[in-house]
């Protein structure tokens, strides 16, 4: 157990194996949360997570966002030993989707101002609905100006 042992060590490739590296990230979750004991019991499992930066837990959008880095599986996994109903956040902001109203894409359980986010909501730009749409959207500078 002396300098021999570390001998090899010196005259090698000898390399540690590498930790998995994650990126810094913000996940968010849906989370069924009643009262503000869930929302303590949430937090608190979250918080004690290794490269959790930030914790923000809103009750009434039932939805806690994570920012760290983190990964969102573990996230997931941590709230759900709480005993709590969590997925995935799986909506997003009404004003960034094309067609908020396609099949899918509306959801009476969704927050006011969001819908399910789906592929078909997005649109596709090759589309020549989207290119009418684009053609006199005011970010377009060859657009058609007509006073």
């Amino acid at each position: 157990m002396g300098f021999l042992d570390h001998l090899p060590e010196c005259f090698t490739a000898y390399s540690k194996p590498k930790e998995k590296l994650v990126p810094k990230k913000t996940v968010n979750l849906r989370v069924k949360m009643d009262c503000e004991a869930c929302v303590r019991k949430v937090t608190h499992a979250v918080k004690d997570l290794e490269g959790v930066e930030s914790v923000d837990v809103n009750q009434k959008l039932q939805r806690v966002t994570v920012t760290g880095c983190v990964d969102s599986k573990e996230v997931l996994e941590e709230v759900k030993n709480t005993g709590k109903t969590a997925d995935i956040w799986p909506f997003v902001p009404y004003n960034l989707v094309t067609f908020p109203y396609v099949k899918g894409a509306y959801d009476i359980e969704a927050p006011n101002g969001f819908v399910r986010n789906v592929p078909e909501a997005v649109g596709d730009p090759k589309s020549p609905e989207m290119k009418l749409m684009r053609l006199f959207d005011d970010d377009n500078p060859n657009a058609c100006s007509i006073m």
